[in-house]
């Protein structure tokens, strides 16, 4: 098996790879660009951050009209062991 496939057994790839952009990135993102790193459409992006708020993985900041991603302290403890264990496989 490819490295990638052997990744994709244990997790499912664009909610772990958003935890993971989120993470790599200190500034707080938006919902398109989260979409654009992982290759998904922003409706399913968004779908995936909601579950993932439900779950206080992510925080939504709303500033006026724009909205805002950041991830919590669980969130980003998640991402960093999801990263460390794709770095394994």
């Amino acid at each position: 098996m490819v490295k990638k496939d052997i990744f994709e057994v244990f997790f499912r790839r664009k909610p772990s790879m958003i935890l993971v952009a989120l993470r790599n990135n200190s500034k707080a993102k938006y919902g398109s660009v989260l979409a654009k790193e992982v290759d998904c459409t922003y409706s399913h992006a968004v779908k995936i951050l909601q579950e993932m708020e439900k779950n206080s993985l992510v925080k939504f900041e709303k500033k006026g009209r724009i909205k805002t991603i950041r991830l919590t302290e669980s969130g980003e403890k998640i991402a960093d062991h999801i990263d460390q264990i794709k770095d394994l496989l």
